[in-house]
């Protein structure tokens, strides 16, 4: 198996891993932190998809991991700044520093256990460097080693933040499948 990590820029691709099996249904398509919750509970069935094709109009929306022309793997990443956590009471804002955010990692059925979330990690903190990001921050669960639910471990787990050089940098008050959520940042300024 030979993964890739690249850019997400294919709507098709980004369906295949956070869009519905049915147009009809209301899954996340990784609006959820992206946008105001107001909007977000306010899109419904297939305009989910299309404020998500109407959003890559404007760019990327984070990276895609890719086994050949198959897309296995999914990282949500941006600015700060332009996601909700910029004023979420529950994961402190440290300081000012214009990070950027990684906040879902979703692996297809299948492909797990194959070392994709490591490579999703690592292609989005490439891509927020090649951005201008000055750090990347994640909120990953903090289990312990503890089995974790696939549909809640999105955020990632703390221990594959730091086998990617991500440091812990405090508690949050946000708890995800009785696991506590920390905030871990990757520095990039001398990477």
């Amino acid at each position: 198996m030979s993964i890739e990590v690249r850019p997400a820029v294919v709507f098709d691709d980004i369906r295949a891993l956070v869009g519905p099996k049915r147009p009809d249904a209301n899954v996340c398509w990784c609006l959820s932190y992206r946008v105001d919750s107001r909007l977000n509970n306010s899109l419904r069935g297939a305009e989910r998809g299309e404020y998500v094709a109407g959003l890559l109009a404007d760019g990327p929306l984070g990276v895609l991991a890719y086994d050949g022309d198959e897309p296995v793997g999914w990282a949500a990443v941006a600015p700060r700044a332009d996601t909700t956590f910029a004023r979420n009471r529950k994961i402190p804002h440290v300081d000012d520093l214009p990070v950027w955010s990684l906040w879902c990692i979703r692996v297809r059925p299948g492909h797990r256990r194959l070392g994709i979330s490591h490579r999703l990690i690592t292609g989005a903190t490439d891509f927020a460097r090649d951005r201008g990001a000055p750090a990347v921050e994640a909120y990953p669960l903090d289990n312990g080693g503890a089995k974790v639910d696939q549909t809640m471990a999105y955020p990632g787990l703390r221990a594959n933040f730091e086998r990617a050089g991500f440091g812990y940098v405090t508690d949050t008050d946000s708890v995800l499948a009785g696991h506590r959520r920390v905030l871990m940042r990757r520095d990039l300024g001398d990477s």
